[in-house]
């Protein structure tokens, strides 16, 4: 294959701004990863040493099985799970509402939910423990579950809604002859 030369400067360049970029990108994975396996005292050592002296694998053991990692892991995951199922369930069900629905004052409506992205979350915050307070739900997951499935937020309203207005209406019309209700 035919190389030109003219160009080899330029990339040779290229390539080495590029290897040094992602060996700074990669420094505090490596550092992160080293220091796992060190005691703590080596951990907080000045002048700090990358490598660990002694290799201390019994970190790992006493990060899992003495701390509630696992347990915390399966509860995220239920908490993540279940809003997102229901932030896809209610988002899109409203915003198909909006994109496909015709009612009155279904613009001005619309609007109100735009407007509640402005709105600060630090505004919210507050009355909403207070509310949570009132109904019992402190120290529960409830908080970070129940509001999904209660419109599921307006920035994914706003998404679903531009997407399902990007759908043609023929589609519809299409399904109906077909027997869809």
């Amino acid at each position: 294959r035919y190389v030109k030369w003219k160009r080899v400067p330029g990339r040779l360049i290229i390539y080495g701004l590029l290897l040094v970029l992602g060996a700074v990108f990669a420094l505090p994975f490596v550092w992160l990863a080293t220091t796992s396996l060190k005691t703590e005292a080596s951990a907080y050592a000045i002048p700090p040493n990358l490598i660990p002296n002694p290799l201390i694998w019994e970190n790992y053991r006493v990060a899992i099985f003495d701390f509630p990692l696992l347990r915390s892991t399966a509860i995220t995951m239920y908490i993540l799970v279940a809003s997102m199922v229901g932030t896809l369930f209610s988002a899109s069900l409203t915003a198909f509402g909006f994109a496909r629905l015709r009612f009155p004052g279904r613009d001005v409506l619309f609007l109100v939910v735009l407007s509640t992205l402005m709105i600060p979350y630090y505004v919210e915050l507050i009355p909403q423990y207070l509310l949570f307070q009132k109904i019992g739900w402190v120290d529960t997951a409830l908080p970070l579950i129940v509001p999904a499935y209660f419109g599921g937020g307006a920035f994914y309203i706003f998404l679903l809604r531009q997407f399902f207005m990007s759908i043609p209406l023929e589609y519809d019309d299409s399904a109906r002859i077909d027997g869809c209700g």
